[in-house]
């Protein structure tokens, strides 16, 4: 690739109360870094958001354990709707997120004593790693994959986004584009079967494929010590016609609306879709400023649907208190970043209990 994508960087979720999802993530699953937070109004993302800008509230909070964050997005000027069917796997687009543990055992139990809703015991994936779903605020269903890479020791339970499962309806063709666009090379496994681990969940007792993708090479960038190469997992129905998760609603409304990576190489990437077929949907065409971030971000469309975002950045807040703001444009494109910078995203923390 002449670009390089450094690692998942989050994983947008449309709430209806941003700072009670805000609360609840950080006390439930240690998202207590907010790298940033803005009301304004999103005037760029006008195909998703019915051709008018909208005004909204978000906050994009990490785990400093390492993985991804979420960017958590509530509309404030208008109502966010939610799905008017029961959204079910092999539905197209994003249906679970998946977060990264260091010991499965330890984070079903720290989830069970919280109250969180387990909706499965911990089982076998197809490929071969014990996981369990739970559910958390506003219905998301979230996946607790293991984890081997993590940045951070700071006693949570567990980390931050590892990747995420999406449905689609031409399982071939989504394969080639995550290969090929994200560099998602590596199949784990793929198979077809009414599978136990799916059991409990929405859906979970019809035939699907199932193919599980991660990468075969450490992902390189500025940001590769922090965040999670990721897996992707592609669920197909073999039962039914799937309907589509955003069907007759807008991107912003309830759910997942978008996997986010970080990437370097912004222009050799909009050369690439291009050519892929997948052409640029959305771009901020130099340097978006969110306050406190700053960088050039861009969308394309998955072949089933789903929203993918690019952000290559160009300002994150490293001490907000002392005004300290680190200018990634001066720095090498491969080269990581130092630990001690990255570790005093610490000094954000915010502990809601």
């Amino acid at each position: 690739m002449s670009y390089i994508v450094s690692g998942i960087q989050q994983i947008g979720i449309g709430v209806s109360n941003v700072h009670e999802a805000f609360k609840w993530y950080n006390k439930n699953l240690g998202f207590d870094v907010p790298v940033f937070e803005e009301a304004a109004t999103a005037g760029l993302m006008l195909p998703y958001t019915g051709g008018e800008p909208r005004d909204r509230h978000a906050i994009l909070a990490m785990n400093l354990q390492g993985g991804g964050g979420f960017e958590i997005w509530q509309y404030t000027s208008k109502v966010p709707e939610k799905a008017q069917f029961d959204i079910q796997l092999g539905d197209l687009g994003i249906f679970i997120c998946k977060l990264k543990t260091p010991d499965i055992k330890a984070a079903y139990n720290d989830l069970k004593e919280k109250g969180v809703q387990l909706l499965t015991e911990i089982t076998h994936s197809p490929a071969g790693y014990q996981h369990f779903y739970f559910q958390g605020l506003f219905g998301n269903i979230f996946e607790v994959i293991p984890s081997k890479v993590w940045f951070n020791n700071i006693n949570y339970k567990i980390g931050g986004v590892a990747g995420a499962t999406i449905g689609v309806s031409d399982m071939e063709k989504s394969i080639d584009f995550y290969q090929k666009v994200l560099g998602f090379d590596q199949i784990l496994s793929d198979s077809v079967a009414r599978f136990d681990d799916f059991k409990n969940l929405p859906g979970g007792n019809e035939t699907y494929r199932r193919v599980i993708l991660t990468h075969s090479k450490p992902r390189i960038g500025r940001f590769n010590k922090l965040l999670d190469g990721g897996t992707i997992e592609l669920v197909q129905s073999k039962d039914r016609s799937p309907k589509k998760i955003y069907e007759n609603r807008m991107w912003g409304d309830l759910g997942y609306i978008h996997l986010c990576f970080d990437v370097i190489g912004m222009e050799e990437l909009r050369e690439a879709c291009s050519k892929y077929g997948s052409p640029f949907t959305v771009d901020s065409a130099n340097s978006f400023d969110m306050g406190e971030a700053a960088g050039h971000f861009s969308y394309i469309e998955a072949p089933e649907g789903t929203l993918i975002e690019f952000v290559e950045t160009h300002k994150i807040p490293i001490f907000k208190k002392i005004g300290w703001y680190l200018d990634l444009q001066k720095r090498p494109k491969e080269k990581s970043l130092p630990n001690w910078i990255l570790k005093s995203l610490k000094y954000m923390r915010v502990k809601h209990k």
